[in-house]
């Protein structure tokens, strides 16, 4: 029997809660806006004995994900968070754990990155990630956040896996919003996550699985790399047989992509992460209007689900990819992505356009989903949308105004 305890947490605190209910055991941690209450809540439970382990506080990310890799290494279950500055912060080290293939969870609060500075949120921080060889889970909801953690450990942790999982959610928008948030009793949270127990022991060469911290010369770079490569692939199925597990204890259901009214609908959004609320929200209003919209959710990120998303996409005459990144001199990260895995199929959608909106936390408005729409049915596809409209134009000239006052007062 089911005995979920509800209750309001931040998206912080949701993350905070997962790594407690998958009794992690060892957390190195180093804070960063607006990550800083997910280690801050977890430093008080270690405190005062409600989790069994150690918390280490480090001098810097790059520490912190060595450390973390280090003791995954050695067969404890590791758990540790950053966003933005502190990703960049620790990117070799991410490359280097990857390598040595070891299972943990990493939560990203995603920030926007400098220059110039703000503390709300895009996704160009989790998409630097991309390529270092990490599982990427996005969340929309503080319940995806709560959920995707015991997913993701049950991924890390598989013996064709053993990788790091990275979780993502939108700094602010969600870090820091309250939303209920089942609870699942340890009982039944132990038949979906055991105790960690190693699979390996980590640098033996004899595994089938390669594994280790330093080779020499291409061929075996090169074998390493491609062992990677499979285990990576692999993940998407041992995600879907992970999730399908979890649904039928906990009674969520999580497939690789969210479709929302996509049946009849004429035109699509992809989106992920917090703002797609937004979009479901512009879907539900523009049905009211008539306009058969919907949109697909991307819940998993690394591996791309490409067979999933060309189900999903194909057959519909029209697609928006909205992304909340860029990519200077190239657009948005995820728009190739759709692209190249839409382009072997006939029946793929007529126009696939290019929407560029979000940047450093910047609403997107009902207004603006018409836009798309209108651009959709109008304009060349090969013309990406950035949604960045005549009030926001105004806005800058009014700090421009603002910034030449403060310097015609400070020369005279």
């Amino acid at each position: 029997m089911k005995t979920d305890n509800k209750i309001m947490l931040t998206g912080n605190k949701a993350a905070a809660w997962g790594a407690r209910m998958a009794q992690v055991e060892y957390v190195p941690a180093f804070p960063i806006t607006p990550q800083t209450e997910i280690v801050e809540t977890l430093a008080q439970w270690f405190a005062d004995g409600t989790l069994q382990g150690k918390f280490t506080n480090m001098d810097s990310e790059h520490s912190m994900f060595m450390a973390a890799g280090a003791a995954a290494a050695t067969g404890v279950r590791v758990f540790t968070a950053s966003s933005s500055q502190g990703i960049l912060h620790g990117m070799e080290s991410l490359y280097t754990i990857t390598g040595w293939r070891v299972p943990l969870v990493l939560v990203n609060v995603s920030r926007a990155l400098a220059t110039p500075i703000t503390l709300e949120p895009d996704h160009n921080d989790v998409m630097s990630t991309r390529d270092c060889g990490l599982i990427q889970l996005h969340a929309e909801t503080c319940q995806e956040i709560f959920d995707f953690i015991l997913i993701g450990h049950k991924i890390a942790e598989n013996p064709q896996v053993c990788l790091p999982v990275l979780v993502n959610m939108d700094g602010f928008y969600l870090s820091f919003t309250r939303e209920p948030v089942l609870i699942p009793d340890k009982k039944t949270i132990l038949k979906f996550l055991p105790l960690f127990e190693p699979v390996y022991p980590v640098f033996q060469a004899s595994q089938p699985m390669a594994r280790a911290s330093a080779v020499f010369g291409g061929s075996t770079y090169s074998y390493f790399k491609m062992q990677h490569n499979l285990a990576a692939h692999h993940a998407e199925k041992v995600f879907n047989d992970a999730t399908a597990e979890f649904s039928e204890l906990f009674g969520r259901t999580y497939e690789p992509a969210e479709k929302f009214h996509m049946d009849d609908a004429d035109f699509v959004f992809v989106m992920s992460n917090s703002f797609a609320t937004k979009g479901k929200a512009a879907v539900l209003k523009l049905r009211q209007q008539g306009i058969k919209a919907g949109l697909l959710k991307i819940r998993l990120f690394r591996p791309f689900p490409v067979a999933f998303i060309a189900q999903a996409l194909c057959g519909h005459e029209r697609v928006a990819v909205i992304d909340q990144n860029l990519a200077p001199g190239m657009g948005g990260i995820t728009y190739p992505e759709i692209v190249s895995s839409l382009y072997p199929y006939e029946n793929r959608p007529k126009k696939i356009v290019s929407v560029i909106g979000g940047l450093g936390g910047k609403d997107i408005t009902e207004s603006d989903f018409m836009s798309i729409i209108d651009h959709m049915k109008n304009s060349d596809s090969k013309t990406p949308l950035y949604l960045f409209d005549q009030e926001d134009q105004r806005a800058f000239q009014r700090i421009q105004k603002i910034a030449n006052v403060k310097k015609e007062v400070s020369s005279s």
